[in-house]
């Protein structure tokens, strides 16, 4: 049996804008053709994004495809009204995790859901987006942005990312030349990037009620000017090193801080020492961790503690590293070895 309301409902009525995404599209416009070369074939508002590929210069080329988010990170971006920034990090926790591979990004996608769609808001997400994706040097060649009322709250949304990059296959870089001897080298973080937001929120906010814009002396800025600090997006500098060393493995320190990452490209048989102190201790960790009272394990394999990026070379490599980084105004820190051992990560 069928019910009539008497009262006549379209999409608008049930909190879906068809209008308001057609605007954000046109805004939008300007900040995704900013990443396009000669390599992207199709205009906004296909069906799908077209690319181009060149495998000139490949002979066996393979593509490596990376998908993650930012976490709950946007519930500080949420609080802080700030929504530019986010963008960026979603692109660099993907392009990250395939740069480490050795691949080169060739090209992005963004899925962005919300509870309303406000335009000019989804704007500032794309225009952190394509900033990103320049930055990387791959193109943003399409996505989805879905309003969903009753899933998201009218001022929440969420960004998943998706990243296709190219490697000559025998040019992967896996982790499984490393051996005992080697040395580990690692570029730094330019804060918490998008990883133990979870524990940062419960720490900052629930248990000692800060605001984010209350400025901490400790941090010389205010709570969202740290903590919305965009993840560091390594892309460029990992194919400068690969172009001129024999790099062995790399390892993108996310979700498991440097004990749960450095581990994964570990062969067996391998440890991996890691001697604390060998590198610019920035100081939201510290105040983080006095604050929250964390001890050093938790510290260590929640967050990144200033390494962003951490790779093994041949010892006889390393001042090659460090004469290339010097020349790319890029600082690298020598950070420990590897040695016999169990397949894990010590601090010491």
């Amino acid at each position: 049996m069928i019910l009539l309301t008497g009262e006549r409902v379209d999409y608008a009525s049930s909190g879906v804008d068809i209008d308001a995404g057609n605007k954000a599209v046109d805004l939008m416009r300007g900040y995704v053709k900013s990443t396009w070369g000669r390599e992207v074939l199709a205009d906004l508002g296909g069906f799908g994004g077209l690319f181009a590929l060149d495998v000139a210069g490949y002979s066996n080329p393979v593509l490596v495809a990376g998908t993650d988010g930012v976490g709950t990170k946007l519930k500080v971006a949420f609080l802080a009204d700030k929504h530019d920034t986010v963008g960026i990090d979603a692109v660099a926790m993907c392009v990250n995790d395939i740069a480490v591979q050795g691949a080169h990004p060739l090209f992005f996608l963004d899925y962005i859901a919300v509870g309303k769609l406000v335009p000019e808001k989804v704007a500032e997400i794309v225009k952190g987006i394509s900033t990103g994706c320049r930055e990387a040097g791959c193109a943003l060649i399409g996505g989805e942005t879905a309003e969903m009322p009753g899933m998201y709250s009218e001022n929440e949304y969420d960004i998943a990312g998706f990243a296709v990059g190219i490697v000559e296959r025998d040019k992967i870089v896996d982790g499984s030349r490393i051996k005992p001897g080697d040395q580990l080298l690692a570029l730094g973080s330019s804060g918490l990037h998008s990883n133990g937001f979870s524990l940062v929120r419960k720490i900052v906010f629930e248990l000692n009620k800060f605001q984010v814009s209350d400025y901490i002396p400790e941090l010389g800025s205010t709570l969202a000017e740290e903590l919305l600090k965009p993840t560091r997006i390594y892309a460029a500098i990992t194919r400068r090193l690969l172009s001129a060393v024999d790099i062995l493995g790399m390892a993108h320190i996310t979700g498991g801080g440097i004990t749960e990452n450095v581990a994964r490209i570990l062969p067996e048989g391998c440890r991996a020492i890691i001697r604390k102190g060998s590198w610019n201790q920035l100081p939201v960790f510290q105040w983080l961790g006095q604050l929250g009272k964390l001890d050093q394990d938790e510290m260590y394999r929640t967050f990144n503690n200033g390494l962003g990026l951490v790779f093994a070379v041949r010892e006889s490599d390393v001042g090659a590293v460090f004469q290339l980084c010097s020349a790319e105004g890029e600082e690298v820190f020598h950070v420990g070895e590897v040695t016999p051992g169990q397949r894990e990560v010590k601090i010491v």
